[in-house]
């Protein structure tokens, strides 16, 4: 059996279509296999970028959002990081068998290192990785969802992990990496990929009006009608497929290879379709309590310390923390 291990970031209130697809859709698939699927409140990483008390808020809409989105708490094993002090114990002795060249190498540290100065950046954001290695390491997980860009902190868990291993024993499960490979990035209005950090995203919390406002934004090319025109150069298809059956996308294809397609019809049609895919969703939100949420966490919180606790046992033994 495989041990799945995903998490959550609560740096808003809610998530955007793009993190239901890439994010949120594998885990309701992954619940009805036989495999353990884990998915934690990385309300720690969070705190990077949210450093005051909406965080808390945040945890919670959040929470009701995936519920929402039919993820099951009897199937999935929901739990807050910061419940746990082993993802803080097991972060520091991973730093301290880390080197400063191998953390340099961090995609999300170049990037904040060449457009913010030094006093602007957290040691938070540079030793990310390594809460994120202790976050998987934990637990044994055996495969984690990860989305392209973010493949580097499952590598550096592995190499952390094999480090630890050829020096003090077999004492980590090296996990997997798990990429949909079928999934394109969605771009948005600036052709950039759908995200928070660019503000460029369809909440699933939006209203009909700002959905609508949203969508007639989306680019289109200026080809004329007559001409055939290819889907996968086209924004507006890229999302309108994601909420398609096979045979839909089949037909939606044929008729942009075909003449006489009107971008402003596809529009149309997207709206109708992101609409009653999204507002079921919102009524159930409304629906859930904050009750709901905080005792979920809390009924798993022994069991995912228990889990911890016996890894940290290991480590401390091993390292010779325990006399």
């Amino acid at each position: 059996m495989s041990r799945i291990l995903t998490w959550l970031q609560v740096t808003s209130d809610q998530f955007h279509i793009w993190n239901y697809f890439w994010a949120v859709k594998p885990i309701i698939t992954s619940q009805e296999s036989k495999d353990e699927v884990f998915l934690f409140v990385a309300n720690m990483h969070s705190y990077n970028q949210v450093q005051d008390w909406s965080i808390r808020q945040n945890t919670l809409n959040t929470l009701k959002l995936y519920l929402a989105t039919w993820v099951d708490p009897d199937k999935v094993f929901i739990y807050n990081q910061a419940d746990v002090p082993g993802h803080t114990q097991l972060m520091w002795v991973l730093t301290s068998l880390t080197h400063m060249w191998f953390m340099e190498r961090m995609h999300a540290y170049k990037d904040k290192s060449w457009k913010m100065k030094a006093n602007e950046i957290s040691v938070g954001l540079f030793t990310y990785p390594i809460l994120m290695a202790a976050d998987i390491l934990l637990y044994d997980a055996t495969h984690v969802p990860t989305w392209k860009d973010q493949k580097q902190h499952v590598e550096y868990a592995r190499d952390i992990a094999w480090k630890f291993n050829h020096m003090y024993g077999e004492t980590f499960v090296l996990p997997e990496p798990v990429i949909s490979e079928d999934l394109g990035i969605i771009p948005w209005i600036d052709w950039r990929k759908m995200s928070k950090s660019y503000n460029n995203y369809i909440w699933f919390l939006d209203t009909d009006d700002e959905l609508v406002k949203k969508i007639k934004k989306i680019p289109t090319s200026a080809i004329w009608i007559e001409e055939p025109k290819n889907p996968d150069e086209c924004n507006v298809y890229k999302i309108y497929t994601l909420l398609l059956t096979n045979e839909e996308d089949a037909k939606l294809r044929e008729r942009y290879t075909a003449w006489w397609l009107w971008f402003w019809q596809i529009k149309e049609e997207l709206i109708e379709k992101m609409i009653s895919f999204i507002s079921p969703i919102r009524k159930s939100v409304t629906e859930i309590t904050d009750e709901q949420i905080i005792s979920i966490l809390a009924n798993n919180s022994p069991k995912a310390n228990e889990i911890a606790n016996s890894k940290i046992k290991d480590v401390y033994e091993k390292v010779g923390f325990f006399l």
